[in-house]
């Protein structure tokens, strides 16, 4: 598993792969509590914190994207 990302990896991303990438944490979040739930222990329980923060920060930046203004037609 990899660590948590910095912003500035994310940054680096085109949108399509930063769409990929948030659907592959969210899809590793939701294993990890997938596991908790069902055996009780996690190998990594601070993963779950980090996989957090990492979505957070992939929308945060998405919408950063979103609402920058569009470069003017010439």
């Amino acid at each position: 598993m990899s660590e948590a990302m910095e912003a500035k990896e994310i940054r680096e991303l085109t949108d399509a792969e930063a769409q990929a990438k948030l659907r592959d944490l969210r899809q590793e979040l939701f294993n990890l509590r997938l596991q908790q739930r069902a055996g009780g222990r996690l190998e990594r329980p601070s993963r779950m914190r980090e996989v957090r923060r990492d979505i957070a920060r992939v929308q945060t930046i998405l919408r950063e994207r979103e609402l920058k203004p569009a470069p003017a037609a010439a």
